[in-house]
């Protein structure tokens, strides 16, 4: 299974994510996407198995992914403090993989219906739903 985790800002949610998925028994490869080098950075030390940043590397990544995980602001345009592209976004959206959305419920996207719950509970609640794909 090829896992596609997208993060931005300072990766924290990347690392987190790639950190528990490594951590677990998922069997996949986990292909790092940072909308900048700073994220692309703290997914490879938490044990990624390849990275790449921007733009493209999203649209390539996403063509033949099996799953995508990131924040939900990966699915709009100009979010992550206008790190998410509106052609990241698309690529994003319309890739056929299946797509864990982490609601951060920051920058103007709110999930209503959502509470806020910390980052270590949204990663624990990823990888649990990945196992039972």
């Amino acid at each position: 299974m090829k896992i596609v985790v997208i993060d931005g800002q300072g990766g924290k949610l990347g690392k987190s994510l790639v950190e528990a998925i490594k951590k677990s028994d998922i069997d996949g490869t986990v292909l790092a996407i940072g909308t900048n080098s700073i994220a692309t950075s703290a997914m490879l030390k938490a044990g990624a198995d390849e990275g790449a940043t921007g733009e493209n590397p999203v649209i390539v990544a996403c063509r033949d992914a099996d799953l995508i995980i990131g924040p939900i602001g990966i699915l709009s345009a100009d979010s992550l403090l206008g790190e998410i592209t509106p052609a990241m976004a698309v690529a994003i959206g319309s890739s056929q993989a299946k797509k864990f959305l982490i609601p951060m419920n920051k920058c103007d996207n709110r999930v209503i219906g959502v509470r806020s719950y910390s980052i270590a509970d949204l990663v624990k609640e990823t990888i649990e739903e990945i196992k039972n794909l």
